[in-house]
């Protein structure tokens, strides 16, 4: 294909090109569930004029400059080359709903490479009804363009607020930090200083040899086999009412993400218990991808086309391995001990830093042997663990696209050889967790159905220990 090429511009940042290479393509999907027709004409005038112009890497391919340095450089972008409207078959579809295509079409975009001689994402319209949607937009976007917070601010800038286009989209406000530690006497601090020194250095230490040495048990989660990138991945979803989880938050005193990481920590026992109940004291692991960047949430379509809002493009990625609980001694269940003890780590993982010495690391491993060594060291990691989970904050009010009003919001990721893949957002009163799955290894009926039911306890639990009466 011939292009015009103009100069030079900005490099490829190391984790780019950790996500772009042989050993990891990763992309991240974004999907938009509208509740009327998608206007395909509509679409060419909203990727040149609003899509586009955010961010020059959506103009951009990589290339090898003649150092040998991964560069991004400017092409001019034919955007009917980046827009994909599949024809289904007209074969009876259940009810005239096309879930099943839908299905079917999503799983072979998910393991799909795009070319690397055009700039790196897809926008795929699907115009048919399903059980959830009068039509789907699905945005393909490879991982080295941003991480999630860069891709998320990127698409919500195309979106509106239905009751007012005028006013930005707004979103749940972040807890505030504990500022008791400024209160606290010189020997408390010197205390928690040295306290978090060794802690960080014990995970730090744990990290490289969860790396590189061990890996979680063999069970119903975790195949052990490498290449299942480039299997049949199948990808569902379950819908939780975000009240209900605020409701536990403020019972047990926790944060969302500790709810979320019970339930989905609680939720993969119990599958590992009604598939083989000897698996369900197994050491399994949790990978939990991490935003490094400090800010306060999304910046505006304005706010990121400025110079200096630079800085808050790329992959600013880590990730915390977890432990997922195990059952008490007696071999039982406790629903809340999951959210409890999720919430101890998780607080003891965020005063940690050795995010940052693996950030350190993996800058020493790139100069000294490259970014694919990096990458399979990534790879490894993703590999040695059960399951990887990653979140994002969505809008609070309803938001439309081109006047399309949008019923549902949705993500998932492709990175490595995980056997599930668990996505979390909010959208309205909505926490919808996206579930990508090994089909055929992973009973996805009954992994749903775990989940729902790892909800159900922990909400009946955190109601019943206050005495609080449950609405039926």
């Amino acid at each position: 294909m011939d292009q015009l090429y103009e100069e030079v511009e900005e490099p490829v940042s190391p984790h780019g090109q950790y996500l772009n290479n042989t050993v990891i393509c990763s992309y991240i999907f974004g999907f938009l569930e509208l509740t009327i027709p998608f206007d395909d004409s509509l679409v060419i005038p909203l990727i040149k004029d609003v899509f586009i112009p955010i961010n020059s890497r959506f103009s951009s391919i990589m290339i090898r400059d003649e150092d040998g340095k991964m560069r991004w450089k400017k092409v001019v972008v034919k955007p009917e080359e980046h827009v994909k409207i599949p024809k289904f078959s007209e074969n009876s579809p259940s009810r005239g709903l096309y879930d099943n295509h839908l299905r079917e079409y999503v799983t072979s975009i998910l393991i799909e490479r795009t070319s690397q001689e055009k700039p790196l994402w897809e926008i795929h319209i699907i115009n048919y009804p399903t059980t959830n949607a009068v039509s789907t937009i699905i945005f393909k976007l490879h991982h080295s363009l941003g991480d999630g917070y860069s891709i998320m601010g990127a698409l919500l800038s195309c979106l509106q607020r239905v009751d007012d286009p005028s006013l930005p989209l707004s979103f749940p406000s972040r807890p505030q930090l504990n500022l008791k530690y400024e209160d606290e006497s010189l020997f408390k601090k010197i205390c928690f200083g040295v306290n978090s020194f060794f802690s960080s250095i014990s995970d730090f230490g744990s990290s490289i040899i969860k790396t590189r040495i061990i890996a979680d048990d063999i069970t119903p989660i975790r195949s052990g086999y490498r290449g299942i990138d480039s299997q049949h991945i199948i990808l569902s979803d379950i819908l939780f009412s975000l009240d209900q989880v605020k409701e536990i938050k403020s019972k047990l005193g926790v944060t969302i993400n500790d709810v979320v990481c019970g339930i989905i920590f609680y939720g993969l026992r119990l599958y590992m218990d009604e598939i083989n109940e000897r698996t369900k004291t197994s050491n399994s692991t949790a990978l939990v991808m991490l935003n490094t960047r400090n800010i306060k949430g999304y910046q505006s379509l304005k706010e990121m086309q400025k110079p200096e809002s630079k800085g808050l493009w790329g992959n600013k990625i880590s990730f915390l391995q977890i432990p997922i609980p195990k059952p008490n001694q007696s071999g039982i269940f406790n629903p809340l001990e999951f959210v409890l003890e999720a919430h101890d780590v998780l607080n003891k993982k965020k005063r940690s830093f050795s995010v940052h010495l693996i950030g350190l690391l993996m800058d020493l491993e790139m100069k000294l042997r490259g970014p694919e060594a990096v990458a399979k060291e990534i790879y490894n990691t993703i590999g040695n663990s059960s399951v990887l989970i990653s979140n994002m904050v969505g809008p609070v009010e309803k938001m439309a696209l081109a006047n399309h009003p949008v019923n549902g919001l949705y993500f998932t990721t492709t990175c490595g050889p995980e056997d599930v893949n668990i996505t979390i957002i909010s959208y309205v009163k909505i926490l919808r967790m996206s579930v990508k799955i090994l089909k055929g290894f992973i009973d996805e009926d009954k992994l749903k159905f775990c989940m729902e039911k790892a909800f159900e306890a922990i909400f009946k639990a955190s109601m019943e220990i206050f005495d609080i009466p449950i609405e039926k």
